[in-house]
């Protein structure tokens, strides 16, 4: 009885073995097609252009504004934790076009960004005012708020950077009803 079990065991390891050798080989041939058509798609000279794809051309330079920043990164030094530190990056439209920024993001959720909303003229100024608030921050931090515009490139970055003191854990104000 041992040795029927043995020899059905065995066999169905060598059939286990035979089918996934025959799957082996029939996946490498189909990699080795795709491999095949890959080169060939390479070494021809056409090009499938999608049916929603639009033309791109080089943007001119006379239909961009372009952003002068005399700072483009402001040290607020060392702050105690919870302080709220705002700064304001002026600039100037030194392009040939009117300066639309379409969007500024910030880096995290501790950072809210403000900004001229009205296309700035050549040669005109306009602001990006960033706050920071440094609650629930500790150490070296370094907020950045990315500026989307019609320039080159499309997204200019400022930054803020600084120290946060962390608080003192047995200074905090007590929390509920005081005994008198």
């Amino acid at each position: 009885m041992k040795i029927n079990m043995l020899s059905v065991a065995a066999l169905s390891l060598c059939l286990a073995l035979g089918t996934s050798c025959s799957q082996k080989s029939d996946q490498d041939a189909k990699i080795k097609a795709l491999e095949e058509k890959i080169a060939a798609l390479e070494t021809s000279n056409t090009s499938v252009t999608p049916v929603n794809a639009q033309a791109s051309q080089v943007a001119d330079p006379s239909t961009l504004g372009q952003f002068q920043f005399p700072e483009m990164e402001y040290d607020f030094g060392n702050i105690n934790e919870g302080q709220i530190i705002e700064h304001e990056f002026s600039f100037v439209n030194s392009g040939q076009a009117p300066l639309v920024i379409s969007n500024i993001t910030a880096s995290c959720g501790c950072t809210t960004p403000d900004w001229t909303k009205t296309p700035i003229k050549p040669g005109e100024e306009g602001y990006v005012k960033v706050v920071f608030n440094s609650t629930s921050k500790r150490g070296a931090q370094a907020p950045t708020v990315s500026i989307q515009a019609n320039t080159n490139p499309t997204v200019t970055r400022l930054r803020m950077k600084g120290t946060v003191t962390p608080k003192i854990a047995g200074a905090a104000t007590p929390v509920g009803p005081v005994k008198k």
